[in-house]
């Protein structure tokens, strides 16, 4: 498990926007449909954000969904094809609309197709995010237009391209697709909701709409008979690439799975803790159980 990476910019065109490890090799078609992904799990800063910050990485990495890449690092070997960011989720977050900017952080105007108005934009958490935990603000200064096109154009649209492009393969080999996006939550933010008890994973399918309800329960159910508690939708019911990808008519299913980070992350220290080989280790007989799974019913859309 590598720590956070400054990245210097002569280095950076050289270096891909993502990690993509292939479930099948020599031009085979994917052995299952599933399609894991990690959009939040990169540490790479590159110096052109970090010139700009008020803050350091380790303060920044508070929003990084740390070590979730590595929690599912086997997927590829168990049948699911798997895609991770490679850059911070600060410097560009892969799970938002391209251009859901927000324009009071920029010190030209933004075009319009590009002034976000959404609750995202408005707590901080654009494409380009104002904060990280505990509303600290990121940056020393305004940014200029040309610097998030740049974060756009190096990182968002490549990892969006690599990914559609898994989903059709995987839709091409199987008649539908199955893709999973991998997060974590705080602790806190797991004990919220008003629940008597912390969940230790959340689903979020967007209310049903971004997959068939048969594949949320078979998560569900194989988390629970592991002994953990799970929760759906609430407080997290799937970001944009549940939405914008969830097409159930289309044969394309959506589930975004949040892990408690109590389960295996020091969060003050963000280290892995005693707990990250048991849950790795369970994550994997959950990849098990998805990919030795009889899914023909999700065929027909």
């Amino acid at each position: 498990m590598n720590a956070w990476e400054p990245i210097a910019a002569e280095d950076k065109a050289a270096r891909p926007a993502f990690g993509l490890w292939r479930a099948a090799t020599d031009g085979q078609p994917p052995p299952t449909p599933l399609v894991f992904a990690s959009p939040h799990s990169g540490r790479d800063y590159p110096d052109d954000m970090m010139s700009a910050a008020r803050l350091d990485a380790q303060a920044i990495r508070r929003s990084e969904d740390a070590f979730v890449d590595d929690l599912i690092v086997a997927a590829p070997s168990l049948g699911a094809t798997t895609i991770t960011a490679r850059y911070a989720r600060a410097y560009i977050d892969l799970n938002r609309e391209a251009f859901e900017l927000d324009p009071g952080m920029f010190e030209d105007q933004l075009p319009e197709f590009a002034r976000a108005k959404t609750a995202r934009v408005a707590a901080g958490l654009g494409a380009i995010a104002r904060v990280v935990s505990e509303g600290q603000e990121i940056y020393a200064r305004k940014l200029m237009f040309s610097e998030a096109r740049g974060r756009i154009e190096a990182a968002h649209r490549p990892y969006h391209a690599a990914l559609e492009r898994l989903i059709a393969e995987a839709r091409r080999a199987h008649g539908f697709a199955i893709l999973i996006d991998w997060h974590s939550m705080p602790a806190a933010a797991a004990r919220s909701g008003g629940r008597d008890r912390s969940s230790d994973f959340v689903l979020g399918d967007r209310f049903g709409a971004a997959c068939a309800g048969v594949l949320t329960q078979r998560v569900e159910q194989e988390l629970e008979a592991m002994g953990y508690r799970v929760a759906r939708n609430a407080p997290y019911a799937g970001g944009y690439t549940t939405e914008h990808y969830g097409r159930p008519a289309r044969r394309t299913h959506a589930l975004q799975i949040e892990i408690n980070r109590g389960l295996y992350l020091d969060e003050a220290r963000l280290t892995p803790t005693a707990g990250f080989e048991d849950l790795k280790a369970n994550l994997e007989q959950l990849t098990c159980a998805l990919a030795g799974a009889d899914w023909r019913a999700l065929k027909t859309g």
